[in-house]
């Protein structure tokens, strides 16, 4: 008696879901409106969650409207408006295609390489527009490129760069993942004796457990995936491992780079909270400096103490050569509330320097 009570009550439950619940969205419905008809959709819909679907379909929306629009009003001038928009009037929509935009993102963080951050990111900006396009033209094209970056989230360079722009992430993010990049690059290359541009699925296997010693096995797993190994592939298949690092014409990476960024964002995001549950405090409490320094030193034993210096620097906006060092009385008077600690160190390239347990030595 209870068994069929239970199964009825299921029954009647599945029933309501059954009622309310959304259906999941007919996707091909897209094919005939997008640019470009199927093959196009199906090319931008590949590997993508119904989420990210949709914002495929809102950036295909949005720039359809942006070609629409011959001019962009102006902000004006108030502190409030990014440095690189400050303008009165109208000023032309350029219509670049994003090919155009990419392109020109690309060949701006070559300059900024170059250049050494000797300005702040928004000043660099304008100025290399004004380099290319001359002083009469960079307002439009600031206002061009900025609608853009603002539009297409899911393309990796164009929301990147709009991310570092407005100041939510430090550029150091960026030229870290690009130097990461690099490395593995050339780690590959240097096992690859023969110099055929192959390697086995072992020697990839090798390559990513070196260069990321402290990730664990199901992240390696995940990478090894993402490169193309499956369930039936043995160690001894081949792999063009040149391939996992092309771009296509619009920037976007190949799914093993976009899993290695996914990888650090999300090891971002464990690392803070690890140090908010170490401390044991709700966001909206204050924290002091030194109690940071010795949870940051709990979590991570393996910090030095320049990389230290660096998160309590961005944490508590003081420059390195102001902080207190350990034990010095004027510490325990720097405090501030958790939550912008963490919203503060969420900007900048913070990741684990090595194991929260120091192995022992035999």
């Amino acid at each position: 008696m209870s068994t069929l009570k239970e199964r009825d009550q299921f029954h009647s439950e599945l029933q309501e879901i059954q009622r309310t619940s959304t259906p999941r969205p007919d996707w091909t419905k897209c094919e005939d409106v997008v640019a470009g008809g199927p093959d196009r959709w199906h090319m931008l819909a590949k590997g993508k969650n119904s989420d990210q679907l949709v914002d495929v379909l809102l950036e295909e929306i949005g720039e359809g409207l942006l070609r629409e629009k011959d001019f962009f009003p102006g902000l004006g001038y108030e502190e409030s408006i990014p440095s690189f928009l400050r303008f009165d009037g109208v000023v032309e929509n350029k219509k670049p295609s994003k090919k155009d935009v990419v392109n020109l993102l690309k060949d701006a963080w070559k300059e900024r390489l170059a250049e050494e951050q000797k300005e702040k990111f928004p000043d660099f900006f304008f100025n290399f527009l004004e380099r290319h396009f001359g002083p009469a033209d960079a307002m439009a094209w600031a206002y061009t490129i900025f609608e853009y970056i603002k539009l297409f989230h899911s393309n990796e360079i164009m929301s990147q760069f709009y991310a570092i722009l407005m100041e939510k992430r430090s550029e150091s993010v960026y030229i870290k993942q690009k130097e990461t990049v690099t490395q593995l690059l050339k780690e590959m290359t240097n096992v690859d004796s023969q110099n055929e541009g192959l390697l086995t699925m072992e020697q990839l296997s090798t390559v990513l457990k070196s260069t990321f010693p402290i990730k664990k096995e199901e992240k390696i797993q995940e990478l090894m995936e993402a490169g193309g190994w499956h369930s039936n592939s043995s160690n001894a298949d081949f792999l063009n491992y040149h391939s996992l690092f092309m771009e296509d014409e619009e920037g976007h990476s190949m799914p093993f780079v976009q899993k290695l960024w996914e990888q650090y964002m999300d090891e971002k995001d464990e690392y803070l909270q690890e140090l908010k549950q170490e401390l044991g405090l709700e966001l909206h409490d204050e924290v002091t400096l030194p109690k940071v320094r010795e949870t940051l030193m709990i979590i991570d034993p393996s910090l030095d103490k320049q990389t230290l210096n660096s998160y309590l620097s961005q944490a508590f906006q003081l420059p390195v050569t102001e902080l207190p060092e350990e034990s010095e009385e004027k510490e325990e008077d720097i405090v501030i509330q958790l939550q912008t600690v963490l919203e503060r160190l969420q900007i900048v390239d913070i990741r684990r320097r090595g194991p929260r347990e120091q192995e022992p030595t035999s």
